[in-house]
């Protein structure tokens, strides 16, 4: 019987994600690796780490000729993922490209509309809807009632090289896109409801970022079925580590919370496995019995046994594997992506404006 012929992928962008996403196509038996590609010296140590046997490549344009890659991975800085994903499309690649799917909702929707001109899979890096504990988090959520009230943060205490990564993401993006769009898309899954109105707030707290960008930044969400939702994110040395990590939703039947003790801990904000620890589910019931008493417990939902963040990207990986043998359609989580995008830079909008952005 004929060996199944493997996806060749190039993988563009060696750092954090890149690495994550590489090491899971150096492991599943569907992908080979036909290059990295970054402009400095991460693609070597990710090949050294890989076992040294990969192509290595400084320019992207070089490769893809090259190697003539069935897909090509993207976890390049935010200003390259339009013409990146474009251009792989063009010559005939499926498509995995970390969120956000670009710097501007015109080079988005120039994404997607490639993806279907060229027929080819497009599939965006959105890690939380792999976790089976986010998962439950979203179920239970749903089953508050409504409407919701949605409260969640992410803030990052970075120093030394992470904080570079910061400076370098705020070239082009500022915190509540580049990280916003994960839990805005979790909100829309929560509520199933149609975004309308977005407020947001920003401030700049040190000169190390351009001058018309932000470092600190908070939205607030109203949903067509009345809920609304709350997302806080900063990144610097300057931001505090305590209660960085909320996760936490409201409704009339009672209330939903992560709990991640160990993750949510000092010293944590920056470490990326703790980006989508849970730990466990806390959940509270509303109903009160004759005597205006809480008649249920609380229920405690234990969720140590979870995937860590490179299981996460090989099981979106092996998603990813499957959309291309199985002809899987994206059209529906590529909306989405576009969705969650549009409002988080309708929040941008709104820090710079001072006002109230409607959601179009």
């Amino acid at each position: 019987m004929a060996e199944e012929k493997k996806i060749r992928v190039l993988v563009v962008g060696c750092g954090n994600m890149g690495v994550s996403h590489a090491a899971a196509y150096h492991e599943l038996e569907g992908f080979e690796i036909c290059g990295l590609v970054s402009r400095g010296d991460s693609k070597t140590l990710l090949n050294e780490k890989l076992g040294g046997a990969y192509a290595l490549f400084n320019d992207y344009e070089e490769a893809l000729e090259s190697t003539k890659p069935d897909a090509v991975c993207i976890s390049t800085y935010p200003d390259t993922h339009e013409v990146y994903a474009v251009r792989a499309m063009e010559q005939g690649c499926h498509v995995f490209i970390e969120k956000p799917l670009a710097d501007s909702m015109e080079g988005a929707q120039r994404v997607a509309d490639a993806a279907k001109k060229y027929n080819k899979k497009l599939l965006v890096g959105y890690i939380l809807r792999y976790h089976p504990s986010w998962k439950k988090f979203i179920e239970l959520s749903q089953g508050m009632g409504k409407p919701l009230v949605m409260r969640m943060n992410l803030n990052q205490q970075s120093q030394g090289s992470k904080w570079m990564v910061h400076q370098n993401l705020m070239k082009s993006l500022s915190p509540i896109v580049d990280c916003g769009v994960h839990y805005i898309d979790v909100m829309c899954q929560m509520t199933q409801s149609k975004p309308v109105q977005v407020t947001a707030i920003g401030a700049r707290l040190t000169d190390d970022i351009p001058e018309d960008n932000y470092n600190y930044g908070q939205l607030q969400i109203r949903f067509e079925d009345g809920s609304v939702g709350w997302y806080e994110s900063g990144w610097g040395p300057m931001m505090s580590d305590t209660a960085f990590f909320v996760k936490d939703v409201i409704g009339p039947k009672g209330a939903v919370s992560i709990v991640a003790k160990e993750a949510a801990a000092a010293g944590k904000s920056d470490l990326i496995d703790a980006h989508t620890k849970t730990e466990s589910i806390k959940v509270h019931y509303a109903d009160l019995d004759e005597k205006g008493v809480f008649s249920r417990k609380d229920e405690w939902i234990d969720l140590r046994d979870e995937p860590d963040h490179q299981e996460l990207c090989s099981r979106e990986q092996r998603h990813f594997l499957r959309a291309i043998l199985e002809d899987l359609d994206l059209t529906e989580p590529t909306q989405d992506a576009l969705n969650s995008l549009n409002v988080a830079f309708a929040s941008d909008e709104s820090v710079k404006t001072g006002a109230v952005v409607r959601i179009k």
